[in-house]
């Protein structure tokens, strides 16, 4: 997968995710998570990531166990979607019709 100016702009970002407990706040570990669900062993286009810090990243790929459930992680993630959209249009970087 080639690295796109939306997977580039995380960096240094602050976290979206925001998983309570979880989340260390730290930008300079900021990545661009991208949802599940595109098929097997595929991700979704970039439009679906949000950004996130190593600790969210790592809670919502299920590699630490956090005590939240999957669902309850998927819908911080798909928030941190959500908000991550809205700084990218702030910035000019997508647009809407």
């Amino acid at each position: 997968m080639a690295t796109t100016k939306l997977r580039i702009s995380a960096r240094g970002q602050e976290c979206q995710i925001r998983v309570p407990g979880v989340c260390n706040g730290d930008p300079q570990t900021t990545v661009l998570c991208h949802l599940p669900g595109a098929g097997m062993g595929r991700k979704h286009d970039d439009m679906f990531g949000a950004f996130g810090c190593s600790a969210c990243h790592d809670a919502v790929d299920g590699r630490l166990k956090t005590g939240y459930d999957r669902a309850t992680l998927r819908i911080y993630h798909l928030e941190g979607v959500i908000r991550t959209q809205w700084v990218w249009l702030e910035h000019g970087m997508v647009t809407h019709p």
